[in-house]
Protein backbone atom coordinates (compact mmCIF):
# COMPACT_ATOMS: atom_id res chain seq x y z
CA UNK A 1 0.00 0.00 0.00
CA UNK A 2 1.47 3.10 -0.80
CA UNK A 3 0.57 6.99 0.64
CA UNK A 4 0.05 10.14 -0.93
CA UNK A 5 0.39 13.07 0.35
CA UNK A 6 -3.10 15.49 -1.57
CA UNK A 7 -3.76 18.78 -0.32
CA UNK A 8 -2.66 18.14 3.03
CA UNK A 9 -4.63 14.65 3.30
CA UNK A 10 -3.35 11.49 3.38
CA UNK A 11 -4.76 9.14 0.21
CA UNK A 12 -3.77 5.04 -0.32
CA UNK A 13 -3.57 2.66 -2.73
CA UNK A 14 -6.02 1.27 -4.16
CA UNK A 15 -8.11 3.85 -4.30
CA UNK A 16 -11.67 2.91 -4.01
CA UNK A 17 -14.74 4.69 -6.01
CA UNK A 18 -18.15 3.01 -4.56
CA UNK A 19 -20.27 4.94 -5.95
CA UNK A 20 -20.43 5.68 -10.06
CA UNK A 21 -22.23 6.44 -13.18
CA UNK A 22 -20.40 6.21 -16.56
CA UNK A 23 -21.52 6.32 -20.32
CA UNK A 24 -18.65 5.66 -23.12
CA UNK A 25 -18.70 6.48 -27.12
CA UNK A 26 -16.40 4.56 -29.20
CA UNK A 27 -15.13 5.78 -32.27
CA UNK A 28 -13.13 3.95 -35.32
CA UNK A 29 -10.62 6.86 -36.62
CA UNK A 30 -7.55 6.96 -38.91
CA UNK A 31 -4.91 5.15 -37.10
CA UNK A 32 -2.21 7.53 -38.92
CA UNK A 33 -4.58 10.73 -37.46
CA UNK A 34 -4.44 8.91 -34.34
CA UNK A 35 -0.60 8.28 -34.09
CA UNK A 36 -0.08 11.88 -34.69
CA UNK A 37 -2.25 12.64 -31.81
CA UNK A 38 -0.72 10.57 -29.62
CA UNK A 39 3.15 10.82 -30.57
CA UNK A 40 4.73 12.61 -27.33
CA UNK A 41 3.90 9.67 -25.19
CA UNK A 42 6.07 6.91 -27.45
CA UNK A 43 3.44 4.56 -27.39
CA UNK A 44 1.77 3.32 -30.48
CA UNK A 45 -2.19 3.00 -31.78
CA UNK A 46 -3.56 -0.40 -32.40
CA UNK A 47 -5.10 -1.22 -35.45
CA UNK A 48 -8.23 -2.79 -34.74
CA UNK A 49 -8.88 -3.06 -38.43
CA UNK A 50 -6.70 -1.86 -41.27
CA UNK A 51 -5.89 1.87 -40.63
CA UNK A 52 -8.21 2.20 -38.57
CA UNK A 53 -7.84 2.97 -34.46
CA UNK A 54 -10.18 2.95 -31.17
CA UNK A 55 -10.82 6.51 -30.09
CA UNK A 56 -13.07 6.53 -26.64
CA UNK A 57 -14.92 9.15 -25.53
CA UNK A 58 -16.47 8.89 -22.06
CA UNK A 59 -17.99 10.81 -19.18
CA UNK A 60 -18.27 10.03 -15.76
CA UNK A 61 -19.97 11.44 -12.26
CA UNK A 62 -18.42 10.05 -9.45
CA UNK A 63 -20.58 10.23 -6.36
CA UNK A 64 -18.69 8.40 -3.50
CA UNK A 65 -15.07 7.67 -3.60
CA UNK A 66 -11.89 8.13 -1.80
CA UNK A 67 -11.19 11.55 -4.02
CA UNK A 68 -14.78 12.27 -3.08
CA UNK A 69 -17.33 13.22 -5.59
CA UNK A 70 -16.53 14.54 -8.89
CA UNK A 71 -17.37 14.67 -12.64
CA UNK A 72 -14.81 13.42 -15.19
CA UNK A 73 -14.87 13.26 -19.29
CA UNK A 74 -12.19 11.21 -20.79
CA UNK A 75 -10.06 11.01 -23.99
CA UNK A 76 -8.53 7.14 -24.33
CA UNK A 77 -7.26 5.17 -27.32
CA UNK A 78 -6.72 1.21 -27.10
CA UNK A 79 -2.75 0.80 -27.88
CA UNK A 80 -1.12 -2.31 -28.75
CA UNK A 81 1.35 -3.98 -26.85
CA UNK A 82 4.84 -3.52 -26.81
CA UNK A 83 5.38 -6.35 -29.02
CA UNK A 84 4.11 -7.98 -31.83
CA UNK A 85 1.82 -6.94 -34.70
CA UNK A 86 -1.41 -5.41 -34.31
CA UNK A 87 -3.98 -7.88 -34.80
CA UNK A 88 -6.05 -7.67 -38.52
CA UNK A 89 -8.70 -10.29 -37.99
CA UNK A 90 -11.96 -7.90 -38.13
CA UNK A 91 -12.91 -5.93 -34.81
CA UNK A 92 -14.12 -8.19 -32.73
CA UNK A 93 -11.43 -10.68 -32.58
CA UNK A 94 -8.90 -7.97 -32.87
CA UNK A 95 -10.16 -6.82 -29.77
CA UNK A 96 -10.26 -10.42 -28.22
CA UNK A 97 -6.62 -10.79 -29.04
CA UNK A 98 -5.48 -7.70 -28.10
CA UNK A 99 -6.92 -7.68 -24.44
CA UNK A 100 -5.04 -11.49 -24.52
CA UNK A 101 -1.37 -9.88 -25.11
CA UNK A 102 -1.71 -6.87 -22.95
CA UNK A 103 -3.02 -3.69 -24.95
CA UNK A 104 -4.17 -0.67 -23.16
CA UNK A 105 -6.07 2.52 -22.89
CA UNK A 106 -3.91 5.47 -23.50
CA UNK A 107 -5.09 8.55 -21.66
CA UNK A 108 -4.44 11.48 -23.59
CA UNK A 109 -7.14 14.35 -22.08
CA UNK A 110 -8.84 14.15 -18.78
CA UNK A 111 -10.54 17.25 -17.69
CA UNK A 112 -12.33 17.46 -14.17
CA UNK A 113 -14.37 19.85 -11.94
CA UNK A 114 -12.45 19.61 -8.66
CA UNK A 115 -9.19 20.80 -8.07
CA UNK A 116 -8.61 17.82 -5.51
CA UNK A 117 -9.28 15.30 -7.66
CA UNK A 118 -7.27 17.15 -10.79
CA UNK A 119 -3.94 16.90 -8.23
CA UNK A 120 -4.44 13.35 -6.85
CA UNK A 121 -4.49 12.38 -10.61
CA UNK A 122 -1.95 13.91 -11.52
CA UNK A 123 0.40 12.97 -8.69
CA UNK A 124 -1.04 9.88 -7.64
CA UNK A 125 -0.96 8.00 -11.66
CA UNK A 126 0.47 10.52 -13.65
CA UNK A 127 -2.79 11.51 -15.02
CA UNK A 128 -3.46 14.64 -17.72
CA UNK A 129 -6.19 16.02 -15.28
CA UNK A 130 -6.86 19.56 -15.57
CA UNK A 131 -9.97 21.93 -14.65
CA UNK A 132 -13.10 22.09 -16.74
CA UNK A 133 -16.76 22.91 -16.87
CA UNK A 134 -18.63 19.32 -17.14
CA UNK A 135 -22.08 19.25 -17.62
CA UNK A 136 -23.82 15.79 -17.09
CA UNK A 137 -27.81 15.53 -17.33
CA UNK A 138 -27.91 11.55 -16.43
CA UNK A 139 -31.53 11.81 -15.00
CA UNK A 140 -33.51 11.27 -18.27
CA UNK A 141 -33.12 7.83 -20.88
CA UNK A 142 -30.58 9.99 -22.90
CA UNK A 143 -27.47 10.75 -20.97
CA UNK A 144 -25.75 13.86 -22.07
CA UNK A 145 -22.63 15.79 -21.36
CA UNK A 146 -21.52 18.78 -21.87
CA UNK A 147 -17.88 19.78 -21.70
CA UNK A 148 -16.45 23.89 -21.80
CA UNK A 149 -12.63 25.07 -21.39
CA UNK A 150 -11.69 28.03 -21.02
CA UNK A 151 -15.10 29.38 -21.54
CA UNK A 152 -15.02 27.66 -25.11
CA UNK A 153 -17.50 24.29 -26.00
CA UNK A 154 -15.42 21.42 -26.15
CA UNK A 155 -17.93 19.09 -27.63
CA UNK A 156 -21.42 17.89 -26.34
CA UNK A 157 -21.66 14.38 -26.33
CA UNK A 158 -25.44 12.53 -26.04
CA UNK A 159 -25.67 8.50 -25.85
CA UNK A 160 -28.92 6.44 -26.16
CA UNK A 161 -28.65 3.63 -24.00
CA UNK A 162 -29.33 0.39 -25.48
CA UNK A 163 -30.43 -3.04 -24.43
CA UNK A 164 -29.15 -4.43 -20.87
CA UNK A 165 -26.25 -6.92 -20.28
CA UNK A 166 -26.32 -10.19 -18.77
CA UNK A 167 -24.11 -9.75 -15.34
CA UNK A 168 -20.89 -10.91 -16.33
CA UNK A 169 -21.03 -10.04 -19.33
CA UNK A 170 -19.18 -6.25 -19.25
CA UNK A 171 -15.42 -6.68 -20.66
CA UNK A 172 -13.01 -6.55 -18.22
CA UNK A 173 -11.06 -3.42 -18.16
CA UNK A 174 -7.36 -3.01 -19.98
CA UNK A 175 -4.53 -1.45 -18.12
CA UNK A 176 -4.14 2.19 -18.26
CA UNK A 177 -1.23 4.58 -19.48
CA UNK A 178 -0.20 7.96 -19.14
CA UNK A 179 2.00 10.00 -19.87
CA UNK A 180 3.53 13.32 -17.92
CA UNK A 181 6.40 15.18 -17.61
CA UNK A 182 7.93 13.08 -19.43
CA UNK A 183 7.39 9.67 -17.77
CA UNK A 184 5.23 7.19 -19.30
CA UNK A 185 3.04 4.63 -16.42
CA UNK A 186 1.00 1.99 -16.71
CA UNK A 187 -1.89 1.46 -14.13
CA UNK A 188 -4.27 -1.99 -13.26
CA UNK A 189 -7.37 -1.94 -12.03
CA UNK A 190 -10.77 -3.38 -12.00
CA UNK A 191 -13.93 -2.43 -11.74
CA UNK A 192 -17.85 -4.29 -10.82
CA UNK A 193 -20.33 -2.80 -13.14
CA UNK A 194 -23.93 -3.57 -12.56
CA UNK A 195 -26.84 -2.01 -15.10
CA UNK A 196 -25.04 -2.07 -17.95
CA UNK A 197 -26.44 -1.16 -21.36
CA UNK A 198 -24.53 -1.13 -24.96
CA UNK A 199 -25.61 -0.67 -28.65
CA UNK A 200 -24.31 -0.19 -31.69
CA UNK A 201 -24.31 3.26 -32.60
CA UNK A 202 -25.70 5.21 -29.93
CA UNK A 203 -24.19 8.48 -29.55
CA UNK A 204 -24.58 12.02 -31.00
CA UNK A 205 -21.46 14.38 -30.74
CA UNK A 206 -21.57 18.43 -31.79
CA UNK A 207 -17.80 20.11 -31.11
CA UNK A 208 -17.34 23.07 -30.23
CA UNK A 209 -14.72 25.50 -30.93
CA UNK A 210 -11.68 24.55 -28.21
CA UNK A 211 -8.40 23.13 -29.86
CA UNK A 212 -9.46 19.91 -28.45
CA UNK A 213 -12.24 20.00 -30.04
CA UNK A 214 -10.43 21.17 -33.51
CA UNK A 215 -8.16 17.65 -32.83
CA UNK A 216 -10.68 15.59 -32.76
CA UNK A 217 -11.98 17.19 -35.80
CA UNK A 218 -9.03 16.11 -37.16
CA UNK A 219 -9.38 12.71 -36.11
CA UNK A 220 -12.61 12.36 -38.39
CA UNK A 221 -15.07 13.23 -35.49
CA UNK A 222 -18.30 13.54 -35.83
CA UNK A 223 -19.11 10.00 -37.00
CA UNK A 224 -21.18 7.47 -36.30
CA UNK A 225 -19.86 5.72 -32.99
CA UNK A 226 -18.95 1.81 -33.11
CA UNK A 227 -20.61 1.18 -29.68
CA UNK A 228 -22.00 3.04 -26.82
CA UNK A 229 -22.15 1.68 -23.36
CA UNK A 230 -24.16 2.89 -19.97
CA UNK A 231 -22.91 2.02 -16.48
CA UNK A 232 -25.71 3.02 -14.15
CA UNK A 233 -23.98 2.02 -11.04
CA UNK A 234 -20.12 0.97 -11.06
CA UNK A 235 -17.41 -0.19 -8.52
CA UNK A 236 -13.68 0.64 -9.24
CA UNK A 237 -10.26 0.11 -7.68
CA UNK A 238 -7.13 1.93 -8.70
CA UNK A 239 -3.69 0.70 -8.07
CA UNK A 240 -0.31 2.33 -7.78
CA UNK A 241 1.09 3.58 -11.08
CA UNK A 242 4.35 2.08 -12.21
CA UNK A 243 7.23 4.05 -14.22
CA UNK A 244 7.82 2.26 -17.60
Amino acid sequence: MARHLIQGREISTPVRIRNATACSASYLVRADAARAVIAYSGLDVAEVLPGKALCVLGFADYVDGDLDAYREFGVAFLIRPDTGPPPRRGLGGGLSELRRTGAGAFVHWLPVDRRFALEAGRAIWGLPTELADIDLRLSSPYKRCIVRKDGRLVLDLLVKPGLPVPAGGALAPVDAYTHLDGVTRRTSWSMSPRRVRTRPGGALIRLGNHPVAKELSELGLPKHAVMTATTSQLTMSFGEAKDL
